[in-house]
């Protein structure tokens, strides 16, 4: 009875650190540039409907970085990896050395956990590419994008329907 009771508390324990370590993601990040790309909407100034079509030349590209704003640890991590930390510590030794472990536990599994936590919500600096076009009328269109791919400044592109491309 006593060896299940430890089994099945080395399982939750598992179970539990498995659960946290899978929540350990980086947070989205929503970049808001100057000039929104919205591939759907139609300029102010009357486009066509349906298919668009312009022509230009790459002016400027242009590296745009953000940065997301970090945030103090909440102290959720500690307190998880705590009882993570205790739950595992009491599986080892007997008597006074099962105190100590679990106490070794508590701290580590608190430290651990928080720093964890700290990790995740610290400040993250993303980089992505402005690609200033100028049009054969004589207008300029500005394109945010993950990266320019093959695109260099005086490159000949077509837009089509609000996607760049080369020409």
């Amino acid at each position: 009875m006593k060896k299940q009771l430890r089994i099945l508390s080395v399982a939750a324990g598992v179970t539990a650190l498995v659960t946290l370590t899978a929540c350990v993601a980086p947070q989205p990040v929503y970049e808001s540039a100057r000039y929104p790309y919205h591939p759907h909407s139609q300029p102010a100034y009357g486009a066509p409907q349906g298919p668009y079509v312009e022509y230009g030349q790459i002016a400027n590209i242009e590296v745009v970085r953000s940065e997301t704003r970090g945030a103090a640890p909440s102290g959720g991590g500690a307190v998880a990896g705590g009882l993570i930390g205790g739950v595992v510590g009491n599986q080892f030794g007997s008597g006074g050395g099962r105190a100590a472990a679990t106490a070794l536990g508590l701290v580590g599994g608190a430290l651990l956990g928080n720093n964890i936590e700290a990790n995740n919500n610290a400040p993250r600096a993303y980089e992505s590419y402005r690609i200033s076009v100028q049009t054969e009328r004589g207008g300029y269109r500005a394109f945010d994008v993950p990266t320019p791919g093959e695109l260099r400044v005086g490159d000949r592109v077509v837009i089509n329907n609000g996607q760049i491309s080369r020409y």
